[in-house]
């Protein structure tokens, strides 16, 4: 059996070819070369662009393949180029196809937090009521993608399964959130800036678990065909909670600096994924992925729990630390402007002070009554 990866690098990639190595495949990756990583000497490498059906179909040339698990690349070109190429397609996309995954103003109709399958998707590239948004347009095409690669499957080219992922963290991530607690650690920083107070939470996936959940639809054909699911970590953490996990791990203790989302800047980076609405709205939100679905089909479990594959991701960064300034810090767009923050903090502490005088102080009392005396209509203060 012959199994081709597109992508297969970064940090879920591994785990699947060792996957699929095991259940007795010949293994090819097909990938731009430009991220090399230790890998078994049976996998064969082919260097080319996924990004143009030009190039991929230069690259692959008269190949097949028994399966495909597309993890890298412009999948809606990839999804044409392999239709005459393979029986079976797996597809690693994102959780941003969906409208609440981006906007919280979509929670206000639901009733659940969480976030099935069968949510509504970012049908236009354009939010209601917000300025186009460079998010919105891409998460469109994310789901425009998602309507090719399974027209194609009902049309009988190939028999397709879709993953939704959230953020991965793990070795050789290229956007490492955790990376802005670590190195703020490292450089002796005191206080953290956190929005609203860092209880936001969201559905993060440990790279080993995203690449358990690919291979469970390796295992299970008939069950995964034409079937999308979510893929995450069965622990949802807060942001809080990676914050102090992390400083855990580092024997460190920060004094968080909770401010509202809206003037919270610095803190957008802090191991959750970027959020378009935070600076335009002023509002976070909860955005947990339903995994009911994988995990009743499919028979889906963590490999490891949230807070182990954190524990094990901040080892490995703090063996591996990225350059200072380097490519891994421009991706991550924190600046590190610790005079800035600095600024931030007493500038917000100054109008809080001043805010607080707006009001008199109340003294709190029960608002039951607790008479001090028997058979009394009204107790001692009135009530």
């Amino acid at each position: 059996m012959k199994a081709l990866v597109i992508g297969g690098t970064g940090p879920t990639g591994p785990f699947v070819l060792d996957g699929l190595l095991k259940r007795g495949y010949e293994v090819t990756i097909l990938h731009r070369g430009t991220h090399e990583i230790d890998l078994p000497s049976e996998v064969e490498h082919l260097h080319g662009d996924p990004h143009f059906i030009e190039t991929l179909n230069e690259t692959l040339g008269t190949r097949t393949f028994d399966i495909v698990i597309v993890m890298y690349g412009r999948l809606r070109y990839v999804a044409e180029v392999i239709r005459e190429r393979t029986e079976r397609l797996i597809c690693a996309g994102g959780a941003a196809v969906y409208r609440r995954w981006l906007d919280p103003r979509q929670n206000l109709a639901d009733s659940s937090y969480l976030i099935p399958e069968n949510a509504l998707l970012v049908t236009s590239p354009e939010p209601d009521g917000l300025e186009t948004d460079t998010f919105f347009r891409f998460s469109n095409l994310l789901a425009k993608t998602e309507l090719v690669v399974m027209e194609n499957h009902h049309l009988g080219f190939y028999s397709a399964t879709i993953c939704r992922f959230p953020m991965i963290y793990g070795p050789r991530q290229l956007i490492p959130g955790e990376w802005s607690i670590i190195r703020r650690i490292l450089d002796g920083r005191k206080r953290l800036i956190v929005p609203d107070g860092g209880l936001t939470i969201e559905s993060r996936g440990y790279s080993e678990n995203m690449a358990h959940g690919l291979l469970l639809c390796v295992d299970h054909p008939e069950e995964s065909a034409g079937q999308v699911y979510n893929v995450a970590d069965e622990d949802a953490l807060s942001l809080k909670d990676w914050i102090e996990t992390i400083s855990g791990v580092m024997d460190y203790e920060f004094e968080l600096v909770d401010m509202p989302a809206k003037v919270a800047t610095p803190s957008v980076p802090y191991g959750m994924a970027i959020r378009p609405f935070a600076k335009k709205t002023g509002q976070l939100h909860h955005r947990v992925l339903d995994l009911r679905k994988i995990r009743a089909k499919l028979g889906y479990r963590d490999i490891f729990k949230a807070i182990c594959g954190l524990k094990k991701t901040v080892q490995y960064y703090l063996d591996n630390p990225p350059d200072r300034g380097g490519e891994t810090e421009q991706r991550l767009n924190d600046r590190f402007d610790y005079d800035a923050e600095d600024k931030l903090i007493s500038e917000y502490e100054k109008s809080l002070d001043k805010l607080s005088t707006i009001f008199p102080e109340d003294t709190w009392r029960h608002p039951y009554p607790h008479p001090d005396k028997p058979n009394v209509k009204r107790d001692q203060r009135g009530r």
